[in-house]
């Protein structure tokens, strides 16, 4: 096979072909501006074009010539002086928005209901929040741990520890998932009442 146009540069001039039969089963297919597929043919022949070994030389050049034009680094960095990240700070307005591409992000933002953050909550006493842990408790014998976020108002993490020292999980029966008194201190808020 030879090209028709003859300035090519170093672009080989004449082709072997080399046409195979064994390789996977391919169709044609085309859509038309209603959306409707259609099979256009089968490919039953595959044709490899290899450059003709008289112009292997001119080949070689060109793979060079492309290796050497993606080479050179058409990005260039540039040092800003005395900027202060003026130029990465966002502009006003610009804070929180989502790229237009990211559809899923902002579907999984709107599914998840945002929770109040613990940020506002500050850590009270230990011994005045234990005090309160058992006046709660004598109120009600079993609580789960949001409830007694809400009623504490406190961080959760913090509760937790009370807690665990204060408290049994219960993880199966009637009361699952909540937490009651440890036995020895409800017999001490037993005998609190009594006195």
């Amino acid at each position: 096979m030879e090209l028709a146009q003859p300035n090519t540069g170093n672009t080989p001039k004449s082709y072997s072909l080399n046409m195979f039969q064994d390789f996977v089963p391919m169709c044609v297919f085309s859509e038309s501006n209603q959306g409707k597929l259609s099979c256009e043919g089968k490919v039953e022949h595959k044709f490899d074009m290899e450059p003709h070994s008289d112009n292997l030389v001119n080949y070689g050049k060109l793979c060079r010539e492309r290796t050497q034009k993606y080479m050179v680094k058409s990005r260039q960095v540039q040092v800003l002086d005395n900027d202060h990240g003026m130029s990465m700070r966002p502009m006003p307005g610009m804070v929180g928005l989502i790229p237009s591409g990211s559809k899923a992000f902002q579907e999984k933002k709107k599914q998840t209901p945002s929770k109040p953050s613990d940020v506002k909550r500050t850590r009270r006493d230990r011994t005045e929040m234990e005090n309160i842990i058992f006046k709660l408790f004598e109120r009600q014998p079993n609580w789960a741990l949001k409830a007694l976020v809400q009623e504490t108002d406190q961080p959760e993490q913090f509760l937790k520890e009370i807690l665990n020292d204060l408290c049994v999980y219960n993880k199966r029966g009637p009361n699952q998932g909540t937490h009651e008194l440890k036995p020895e201190y409800k017999k001490s808020t037993g005998d609190t009442d009594a006195a």
